[in-house]
């Protein structure tokens, strides 16, 4: 089973839960890694994050589409989860966004979602967002499912609105599943209210998002369940836990404190993994030597 059918299968149970489909964020494989240690059903890759740690540079329009996509193939081979991937606008208008479904597609990953953004884009979680008007947006929407049923028909397309006006968006997401997409996610909503309004007048799966960075609430799980929420994303916990965390064990080595080695070993030790080196996948490429080359006689746990 491919990554797409096994996210459509894991989507397709979501009214069958307790509560959302509950999908972390991460930014790089190896934070991907750490999640796939854990009990989850999907994941999902952060544009916001993504930008950060492939060029350095904010979530404002300047990765690009072949750098997104190599990031995207590169988490989901680390994964065994499906993972669904930020595909900012489709990085131009709809004749663009079919060359970039189609890459993505070809990169392996679950699904994508696509923006009503103009490009190019800004983070949306930070203001002065600009929007193409519905026609534009329902046309790149329309071009991605097109992609979707002549490349992989299990392929997840997500329209993504960030329009703030709560009216406005569920129109426009409405829009998005008419035409086609499996799952909508209306991200410029930021209100209580806003979100059961959207509950009550969109016919499709939805999205949301529990962040400590955008301006929005943040609901427990049974909460968007209740409201209709198919699906909730904690897009920014792995940024923030990686800065966070990062500065505090080197601030302490920047302080002469080097203890901190012992207790992040010993954190270590809480983790399904028996070492750094096992978390990494070198027990893989010892058995990759030995089963094509021979070899196999290091041993990675002692160096």
């Amino acid at each position: 089973m491919g990554y797409s059918s096994e996210l459509r299968r894991v989507l397709s149970r979501s009214r069958d839960r307790d509560g959302p489909l509950v999908c972390p964020a991460v930014h790089d494989p190896l934070t991907a890694r750490v999640v796939d240690l854990l009990d989850f059903e999907a994941v999902y890759l952060t544009g916001y994050g993504s930008s950060l740690s492939v060029t350095g540079y904010p979530d404002a329009g300047l990765v690009t589409m072949p750098e997104m996509v190599e990031h995207a193939r590169n988490v989901q081979e680390t994964v065994s989860l499906p993972l669904v991937a930020d595909a900012d606008t489709g990085y131009g208008n709809a004749t663009n966004v079919v060359r970039t479904v189609r890459e993505y597609v070809r990169a392996g990953v679950g699904g994508v979602h696509i923006e009503d953004q103009v490009v190019p884009k800004r983070c949306g979680t930070v203001s002065g967002k600009a929007y193409v008007d519905r026609a534009e947006a329902v046309g790149k929407i329309r071009a991605a499912v097109d992609v979707r049923d002549e490349r992989d028909e299990d392929f997840v397309v997500i329209g993504r609105s960030d329009v703030e006006d709560t009216g406005e968006a569920i129109e426009r997401v409405n829009a998005y599943a008419d035409a086609g997409a499996d799952l909508v996610y209306p991200s410029g909503v930021d209100t209580v209210e806003g979100l059961e309004r959207t509950g009550e007048r969109v016919d499709a799966p939805l999205m949301y998002t529990n962040s400590a960075v955008a301006d929005k609430p943040v609901l427990d799980h049974e909460r968007l369940s209740k409201l209709g929420f198919d699906v909730v994303v904690y897009w920014d916990v792995s940024m923030l836990a990686t800065v966070v965390g990062t500065y505090a064990a080197f601030g302490r080595i920047a302080d002469g404190d080097p203890s901190v080695l012992d207790e992040l070993s010993d954190d270590f030790d809480g983790l399904p993994v028996e070492d750094l080196h096992e978390f990494a996948g070198f027990p893989e490429v010892l058995d990759w030597e030995e089963r094509y080359v021979g070899g196999g006689s290091a041993d990675f746990s002692n160096t």
